[in-house]
């Protein structure tokens, strides 16, 4: 889905038509004043103080009549140039525009504004020449916005909408966003019951109900047994930390404003823990170790907890609370090469199992100018991202590199990927620590006998399990592969008076081998029950007559398929096997 801000010539199309938005919001309601409509990535919106008048999504097609109607009209747009007090006096009865302002510097700001008929707006600009360019346009969506984005002031209405040069574009573009209007992940897990959000719980705190924690448990299972038959060792480490801790590790003083705030119990302070490394450095730092030990693999899925504003909080996808499929390597400086191929080794084959093709590697690395994000030591900055660079390039990985992404600590490889919903974001990373193992002083005894610091490789391969929850959810559409699949086979007797007897034994089977299975034995239509059987999205439908009872068959449909098979009941049971155990 395009990104409006990175595009030039549609970030002026869509800046422009916020002030269409405007005009047209003047004429319906003549009381209403404005305070600011930027471009954003998708599209544009205006936040309106319409004072005793509100506006819903049911009044969107009448402002944007009025919309087409100014457009129609073609005036020009014209730039004017104002001295702060020719401005002030312009927009004397808008407290709104005097903010603004006000906080301008006399001296050194040309304070413009652009108009267009019979309306006048507040703008640096730049903007279309005419209002008739603004054509191909659409409103998309009405909520609240506190005014200066703080809770404490008066709530304004935002009106979100969003323009292109042509209908077809336009067009598009909404065809896209109905797709992801279906795959989005919050509304699937509503209806799939996956999980749930309530605010008497908390913003930014689901909860994952049967279905979901089913889908959690079989990746949270997936991921651990690949990683113990690579030598790991997991551990379960407490979901708080003292605040010492944390400044042994450097966090509270580089992260402190994503924590949540510090307790006080018996003369202690303990917050939340945002993340995991510095128990695992203290596990490590439970006995001496000789080289001989090396690489020390410690893992854990992790509950860690993150303030996020409200604004930023999404379902599954970025919460306050999430499990981290989270480890440390502990390692010796000749181990860096060999341990970090084999966490890339992981992460590819675990995209591959899951089919992820839309990808791309970054190398974030540290702004040398930034003294107060990044821990200051140059050398061990420059020593550590040479050493990523060079192991990336061994490996012939392709990358592009980013300044200022680094985690404060040191360099990282994110693996960034596409979802079917939005913009992109991280799932897997792997970082390079130099810092932290000396800050905790930790320790190994090599060949010669003398104490050496090793070095540390965090990373995380599906990040969050919310996260790539989230992730497939919308990639799938909530048709989970088999494996995945909360229910993998429903059983509908034809006739529950005479088939539920041998229905019963189908389930039975099937159960007793670990499979996840219902039997729908309600008395209701066979239509009725199929259609709700593909409904839930589950994998196989088995549907049982006289015949199937007579010749101890079942047959079966596949979600999404019209196409009805027969096969006997142990070829089924064969058939469910291979497709789960290969990951079909």
């Amino acid at each position: 889905m395009i990104n409006i801000k990175e595009h030039e010539h549609l970030s002026i199309l869509n800046h422009s038509c916020a002030h269409l938005l405007a005009q047209a919001v003047k004429h319906l309601y003549p009381n209403a004043k404005f305070w600011v409509g930027p471009v954003i990535e998708e599209g544009f919106y205006y936040d309106i103080d319409l004072g005793d008048n509100s506006i819903t999504e049911d009044d969107l097609p009448a402002i944007e009549r009025e919309m087409k109607k100014i457009a129609k009209d073609g005036k020009r747009i014209v730039r004017h140039e104002l001295s702060k007090e020719e401005a002030l006096e312009m927009f004397k009865d808008d407290e709104y525009k005097i903010d603004l302002i006000s906080r301008m510097d006399e001296d050194n700001t040309v304070i413009s504004c652009y108009s267009q008929g019979d309306f006048t707006d507040l703008c640096r600009g730049p903007h279309v020449d005419t209002v008739k360019e603004l054509k191909n346009f659409k409103l998309l969506k009405v909520s609240g916005a506190y005014f200066k984005g703080d809770a404490k002031n008066k709530m304004l209405q935002r009106i979100y909408g969003i323009c292109f040069e042509t209908p077809e574009d336009l067009e598009a573009h909404l065809k896209e966003l109905e797709e992801a209007k279906e795959r989005d992940h919050r509304k699937i897990g509503k209806d799939l019951e996956l999980f749930m959000i309530d605010d008497l719980v908390g913003r930014g705190l689901p909860m994952l109900l049967p279905n979901g924690y089913i889908v959690w448990q079989e990746l949270e299972n997936y991921i651990k047994d690949k990683e113990r038959k690579l030598g790991y060792l997991h551990v379960m480490t407490p979901c708080v930390g003292n605040v010492e801790l944390y400044k042994t590790s450097g966090h509270w003083d580089h992260y402190k404003e994503n924590m949540f705030p510090a307790m006080e119990v018996d003369g202690e302070s303990f917050v939340l823990r945002p993340m995991n490394c510095p128990h695992h450095m203290m596990i490590y730092a439970n006995k001496l170790h000789s080289y001989k030990d090396l690489p020390i693999r410690i893992g854990e899925i992790a509950h860690d907890f993150r303030y996020e504003a409200s604004g930023a909080v999404k379902g599954l996808e970025r919460g306050r609370h999430f499990c981290q499929n989270d480890a440390h390597l502990f390692v010796t400086p000749e181990q860096i090469k060999d341990e970090f191929k084999k966490v890339v080794d992981l992460i590819f084959e675990t995209y591959k199992d899951f089919k992820i093709e839309d990808y791309h590697c970054v190398l974030s690395l540290r702004d040398p100018l930034d003294k107060e994000k990044y821990y200051p030591d140059d050398d061990m900055w420059n020593k550590a991202e040479n050493e990523l660079r060079d192991v990336l390039n061994c490996l012939n990985i392709e990358y592009t590199e980013e300044i200022g992404e680094a985690a404060f600590y040191g360099p990282k490889l994110d693996v960034n990927v596409k979802p079917a919903v939005g913009n992109e974001y991280t799932l897997s990373t792997c970082q390079l620590d130099f810092c932290l193992p000396a800050k905790f002083d930790l320790k190994y005894v090599d060949r010669d006998g003398n104490k050496k610091t090793p070095v540390v490789l965090h990373r995380a391969i599906l990040g969050s399990i919310d996260r790539f929850m989230s992730y497939l959810i919308e990639r799938y559409k909530g048709a989970f592969p088999t494996w995945l699949s909360p229910v993998q086979v429903n059983i509908i007797p034809v006739n529950p008076e005479y088939h539920l007897e041998y229905a019963h034994e189908v389930y039975d089977e099937l159960n007793n081998k670990g499979y996840r299975v219902e039997l729908d034995s309600r008395d209701e239509k066979l239509s009725y029950k199929m259609r709700d059987s593909q409904t839930k999205k589950i994998p196989f439908t088995i549907i049982i007559g006289d015949k199937e009872k007579e010749t101890n068959t079942v047959s079966y449909r596949k979600f999404g398929e019209q196409e009805t098979n027969t096969l006997k009941r142990q070829e089924f049971i064969d058939m469910l096997y291979n497709i789960i155990e290969n990951k079909e």
